[in-house]
Formats: C-alpha cells, structure tokens, sequence
C-alpha cells in the first residue's frame, strides 16, 4: 500500500508488528491507534508525512493485529504498553534521543502516560480525541464510571472477560465495526444490554452506505483482522484500567510538561460526553497539561477525526511539529 514497509519488532518481551515510510534520516512521528483499531487507521497520514519528509511509524499495539497478543488482561497496564513503546523506539529511533507523537483513543491514552513517564524522549505530542485526565486518589476508574455514567456505560460493559466478545459475535463483527466507525451518536457511550450495537430488525436498514472516508475495503481489512485476533487483546486495555490506577500511585498530581497540540471532531462522542468540552475549554486540562499550546475542534467530525479528515488532520500535525522543530533549531 503506498510504498508502506512491514516488519515486525521485538520489544520488551513480545513480537510487534509496524508499518513505517519515510527516509531514515526523516523526524520519527510514532503514531499510536486506539479501540478497535490498527496501524491502518493512519494510512492516510502514513504517506502525508512520509511525503514531507517525515518517517511515520506506526505499530499494531499489544494485543491487536500482527503484533503479540499476551493472554491475561494484567499485561495491558500502561507500564507494559509504555515498555513496548521505550523499546520500540530503542530500536527504530536511531540516533534521534527525541521524537514526535501521535495518538487517537487509547493510542491518546498511551501517548499521555509516555510523555508522563519518559517526557525527555518526546518532542511534542499531538493528541487526537482523548483528552489528560490526572489520576483520581480517591476512586478507582471504573469504580467512578459506574457512579456517573450507570451500568451501560461502555467500559463498564467491557469488563467482564468473554462476555461483550460473545455478544459482538452474535450481533456480528462486521456490523460490531461497521457501527463503530460511523456511528455519531454523542457521548456518553452506553450498550444497552439487550441490544448493544444496534441491530435493526429491517435487514434492508444494515445496507445504508458506508461515507465516502470509510470504504467496503477499508471495513474488509479491519474485518479480516479482527476475524483472526478476536477483540479480547484490545478490549484487556479496559479491563487493566483499575490495575494501571493501582500502579501509578506515585504520578499522583504530576502534569504533563511536553508541548501538546489538542485535536478532535466536534461530533466525537468523547468530546460530547458531559464534561469534558468544559474540562477542554474551562482552564482544568490547561491546568493539567501546562505546555497545552493548541486546541482545535474541526467541525462537522466525528470520532475517527483522522481517518475522516486526513489532509485537516496531517496539515496540524505538520504545522505543530513544523513549529517546534524550528523552536529546536533556534536553541
């Protein structure tokens, strides 16, 4: 595709698989995907940096796609997915101590607690949809979810092992993804229980035609995938969430120091969730993250903002790097 290079990568005890372009020579943007997703969510952006000179890098995070998939959920904390990261860039990085970053959804999430644990490897990050959110000492995640969001909320359907996998199979993965990749409805996320993806009794409603940023090809490929690996790597992010809280006690209160460019749709159903425009824009993430240089919210967006606006999206990713790139050049 495009000239990308595959190759696979061992890295802090598994095998990871990436795809990469650009010169060697070129800045490293490691670009991070989220739920449910792959390297492929970047396709576009992939060739768009490559082509200014950028060398993108892209892995399958643990538990998706060609890379390793660990069995138990307890190694999918932030420090497992952080390690493979450090060693990632140990390996590819070369000569560059620092590198540009890049995430959407849970490749967000990650991206924050990288630039928190390893701030002097990352010149600037980009993050798309997720915004900081500081550990809270006195509730556990999930714990917290459920107060506020109830049973239904999303990540608390997650958490029982092999449970939400059965139901995906029998409302049927390709609509599983289909529905996900679409869909717009505002946050919060909830699945109600007796029918969670929105199967339609009417078969002729589950032929409406996919938008002209998502093709068939594009929902083959992520079928095909998540045909071969199931859903259970990439839904164990969500069930070590109470166990990543436990382990980062000691980041209690510790900001973000990278220079960070913010970045989501307008329909994102993060964004739309009940408190968090007013976090964004009302002084807390600013508080959280003192190097928050930009925040933009493209309109008429939804939640996949870089598969669905490809050339907005890599036009602020390059202008921010560009920017910081001449800040370095100037010391």
């Amino acid at each position: 595709m495009d000239g990308i290079e595959h190759k696979m990568v061992s890295v802090n005890g598994i095998t990871m698989h990436i795809a990469e372009k650009g010169p060697k020579e070129g800045a490293l943007v490691l670009l991070l995907h989220g739920f449910p997703d792959l390297w492929y969510t970047w396709r576009h952006q992939i060739t768009a940096l490559s082509s200014l000179g950028y060398r993108a890098v892209a892995p399958d995070l643990r538990g998706y796609g060609d890379s390793e998939s660990p069995e138990s959920f307890t190694e999918y904390t932030c420090l497992n997915v952080v390690g493979d990261l450090v060693a990632l860039l140990d390996s590819v990085a070369g000569n560059q101590e620092k590198v540009f970053l890049v995430g959407h959804d849970w490749g967000a999430i990650v991206g924050w607690y990288l630039c928190l644990f390893r701030p002097e490897k990352i010149k600037g990050f980009v993050c798309l949809s997720v915004p900081y959110r500081p550990r809270n000492p006195n509730v556990k995640p999930v714990e917290g979810f459920k107060a506020v969001f109830g049973d239904d909320y999303y990540i608390c359907r997650f958490q029982e092992p092999g449970k939400i996998e059965r139901e995906i199979a029998c409302a049927d993965p390709r609509r599983f993804l289909r529905n996900i990749f679409t869909g717009r409805e505002p946050g919060p996320p909830i699945l109600p229980k007796d029918n969670p993806f929105g199967a339609n009794p009417n078969p002729s409603c589950e032929q409406a035609e996919l938008p002209e940023w998502f093709s068939e090809e594009d929902l083959d490929f992520y079928v095909s995938k998540f045909k071969k690996t199931g859903f259970t790597g990439g839904l164990n992010y969500y069930r070590a969430m109470d166990l990543t809280w436990e382990l980062t006690a000691p980041w209690t209160g510790a900001k973000i120091q990278v220079p960070v460019k913010f970045v989501t749709g307008d329909l994102d159903m993060v964004y739309t969730t009940p408190g968090v425009k007013e976090y964004i824009h009302g002084g807390g993430f600013a508080a959280d993250v003192p190097n928050l240089l930009e925040v933009v919210v493209i309109e008429d967006a939804g939640h996949f903002v870089n598969q669905e606006k490809p050339r907005e999206v890599t036009s602020h990713i390059n202008d921010f790097f560009t920017k910081l790139q001449d800040n370095y050049k100037s010391f």
